[in-house]
């Protein structure tokens, strides 16, 4: 089963208004989870945010495509609803076309009210978007012509090309239990990133689902990421990523108010919370290399089915060095004995 990185996004430090170096360096990113072994390299989507949070996420996974040759690559996620599903369709099927079938193609439903406004989208028909961009995707990869009349989305008879080389499995991210039960019915797979008790009931939900429709739940993917931090102790790794995790966290409660703000990206406020506030009731695992091992296969006992697990520990604030260093950390010491 290995270990996944991500999740990849492109963002801007404090001051900085050049983001060429953010972008050739989650590329180089790729490059180095590959070669240190990683399974699979997530990336991540939002819109209009000061420091240009990723949000073209299949463009870069083309670029990843191109710089590698075997990890897997994934979105986590992108917000299907703010996407016309035909694009979506023709997209995915060019970077599966680019990555000789190494996609895993990451949906989700999307929460802000800013992102939706300014792609013209309705925030409360969201739901029923991601039911029918479900549908579409397979009937579109077919590369026969086929016609969708929906309540959200309506086109003529056509035919989407072209056609990926493999089948691209779709995954459906988010904690409800609504979005839970649609990808046991529509998807794949869920991505997963709550923490162990909320994550053991959504594995209930899915194998209910699966039960109600008739679905083998062998044929579903549970794929749970969680922010890892490596060091000599617990309280070692929350000294060196404090600083770094707190930016993470508190970026998304800044990111609509950041949208009408000029730039530079603004610095995040000074850190006012303890270690437990930072990792109380979140998937976040601090401590020895033993430690995140224990951690995450007790998640997987606990689970009681197969678990796929990726490290969201990619942290814009760390300088590039520091950032592989936390890399190799946990390729050697955690991954081999996933």
């Amino acid at each position: 089963m290995g270990l996944g990185f991500g999740l990849l996004s492109a963002q801007l430090r404090p001051g900085e208004t050049d983001w060429t170096r953010a972008y050739d360096e989650t590329i180089r990113l790729a490059v180095d989870a590959e070669r240190l072994g990683f399974d699979t390299v997530w990336t991540t989507e939002h819109h209009f945010v000061d420091d240009g949070y990723m949000p073209s996420l299949l463009v870069v996974s083309a670029a990843i495509a191109q710089a590698t040759s075997r990890i897997g690559i994934g979105t986590g996620v992108i917000l299907a609803p703010l996407h016309h599903p035909l694009r979506l369709a023709e997209d995915a099927a060019t970077v599966q076309l680019l990555s000789h079938g190494r996609l895993t193609l990451g949906l989700g439903l999307g929460w802000s009210e800013t992102e939706f406004a300014g792609f013209g989208a309705d925030l409360r028909r969201r739901g029923a978007a991601m039911d029918e961009i479900l549908r579409i995707l397979p009937q579109a990869w077919s590369g026969e012509p086929f016609t969708h009349e929906g309540s959200v989305y309506s086109f003529p008879t056509l035919g989407v090309r072209p056609t990926p080389p493999s089948r691209i499995p779709v995954l459906v991210g988010g904690g409800a239990e609504a979005a839970i039960r649609r990808a046991a019915r529509l998807a794949d797979g869920i991505f997963a990133n709550v923490p162990a008790d909320a994550f053991v009931q959504q594995v209930g939900w899915v194998l209910d689902e699966c039960e109600r429709v008739g679905r083998d739940p062998a044929t579903f993917r549970f794929v749970h990421y969680s922010v890892l931090l490596p060091g000599p102790s617990r309280a070692e790794a929350m000294a060196r990523y404090r600083d770094a995790l707190w930016a993470m966290q508190w970026k998304y409660a800044d990111m609509e108010a950041s949208t009408a703000r000029p730039l530079p990206a603004a610095a995040p406020p000074p850190l006012t919370r303890s270690d437990d506030e930072l990792t109380r009731g979140r998937a976040t695992f601090a401590g020895t290399a033993d430690e995140l091992v224990e951690a995450l296969l007790d998640l997987r006992r606990r689970a009681g089915v197969p678990v796929e697990l990726a490290a969201r520990s990619h942290f814009p604030m760390l300088d590039y060095a520091a950032q592989v260093d936390l890399m190799a950390q946990l390729a050697e010491g955690v991954a081999p004995h996933l």
